[in-house]
């Protein structure tokens, strides 16, 4: 069996290891990539994430998503078992530093949307394989909400130092349909 934890220190030190000049350009082009899909282009309501750290940085899907008129809806961790969407509300006060030092949305200042009305899902990873397997966190969060969100599109955005051979999936992992890169869209 793999040690998970290895992986997803190795992928995370690898993401880490690019410059920040870096890091934009091949974000930008994942982000162009993710636009190029028919399955983005024909969505109305999108969800991504609030990036950190190391992360492919959803800049320029965000603004462009914002000028098509796309819906734009954000994780947000409501304990230590769930996650809803939530569509923000206007301004700085519609958005707070949570748990794990993520920017998310208020939710008191939002509008939480049901499951099934999301039309594409773009989740962050650690660390992927030719499979389409996504290697999170470790918290679950994306594997318990994925699930029950039955129409939507998922796909995990990564660089392409983050790919790896042959995780071993657990019943509890949630495949992608898609793996985006600056390299390439595995499928």
């Amino acid at each position: 069996m793999q040690d998970t934890k290895l992986i997803r220190t190795e992928k995370i030190n690898a993401r880490n290891g690019l410059s920040e000049a870096e890091r934009a350009e091949l974000s930008e082009e994942i982000c162009r990539n993710v636009m190029s899909l028919s399955e983005y282009k024909e969505a109305g309501t999108v969800m991504i994430y609030k990036w950190v750290k190391g992360e492919v940085k959803l800049d320029l899907l965000e603004a462009c998503a914002a000028e098509e008129g796309k819906r734009l809806l954000y994780p947000l961790c409501q304990d230590r078992e769930s996650m809803v969407a939530v569509e923000p509300g206007k301004g700085e006060a519609a958005w707070k530093k949570g748990a794990f030092g993520i920017m998310e949305p208020a939710a008191e200042r939002g509008r939480i949307v049901e499951k099934g009305d999301i039309d594409i899902i773009i989740c962050p990873c650690t660390a992927f394989d030719e499979d389409l397997n996504r290697l999170g966190m470790g918290g679950g969060y994306y594997d318990r909400f994925l699930p029950e969100c039955g129409r939507a599109f998922i796909l995990a955005a990564a660089f392409e130092v983050q790919k790896t051979d042959g995780l071993e999936a657990q019943p509890h992992d949630f495949r992608m349909q898609v793996v985006v890169t600056e390299k390439k869209i595995y499928t």
